[in-house]
């Protein structure tokens, strides 16, 4: 596999990572609170999550990441018998005409290039990698450089409590611009299917951001969290007190 290509280290990333973490809503409107009708008719990318139940609270998402993880459930992961991708579907999700990859690049990526006429295949672009805190350079077709990478990972979702969901609410999970983020291909197949106690982003900047993240899905779709999970996010946490949820 060719190496991405790879523009200089940039600064101030932590801000624009959570600017565009907070960015999902306005950019996607497909990432609101739980609690809205839309959501509920709608959901993620026009399915609506049928098993996960939602917060009563409008304001909810605006509760610290501590104070959500102190909430979720701790308990051992189920086995991982009967797992697979097409569990959560096959493969992403076409919403009038744009699959839920192309939505993604399309909020992530700047310095966007379309083919004429069409608004929604992003040709080319500029990813700032969260995970690397480095510059990519995307062309589609060519080496592949960045992947779409489900923060919270679909197998560990399976083993703390979506194996239990119908198949509409895993279709959900999959596709929930929440739950997903534009990466560096190779640095995320070295994450592989690990959960935060083992595997946390090589850019320190961006652990704080990259574990609420995984507790706001956890929190939305009333999954677990492992001892060890837990214990490794509160580390993380530990150092930005106050950090809110995405």
């Amino acid at each position: 596999m060719s190496s991405p290509l790879r523009t200089r280290r940039f600064r101030g990333f932590a801000g624009a990572a959570v600017l565009g973490a907070l960015l999902v809503a306005a950019s996607l409107s497909s990432a609101p609170d739980p609690a809205s009708p839309a959501v509920r008719a709608a959901g993620a990318v026009g399915i609506a999550p049928a098993g996960a139940r939602a917060h009563p609270r409008a304001t909810a998402h605006r509760r610290s990441a501590a104070a959500a993880l102190a909430a979720l459930p701790v308990k051992g992961r189920a086995p991982r018998t009967g797992y697979s991708r097409e569990r959560f579907g096959n493969g992403w999700k076409t919403v009038a005409g744009c699959d839920t990859r192309d939505r993604i690049l399309r909020r992530d990526l700047t310095r966007k290039v379309y083919d004429a006429g069409d608004d929604c295949a992003v040709q080319s672009g500029r990813l700032l990698d969260p995970y690397t805190a480095t510059a990519i350079r995307f062309v589609r077709g060519g080496a592949s450089e960045v992947d779409i990478d489900h923060v919270v990972a679909l197998s560990v979702a399976w083993q703390t409590g979506a194996q239990r969901w119908s198949a509409g609410t895993r279709v959900a999970l999959a596709n929930d611009p929440l739950n997903l983020l534009s990466v560096d291909a190779h640095v995320n197949r070295s994450k592989g299917d690990g959960d935060a106690a083992g595997w946390l982003p090589p850019n320190r900047r961006f652990r704080c951001p990259y574990v609420a993240r995984q507790v706001a899905v956890k929190r939305r779709y009333h999954l677990w969290v492992t001892g060890g999970e837990r214990d490794a996010i509160a580390r993380v946490l530990a150092g930005c007190p106050g950090r809110k949820l995405p």
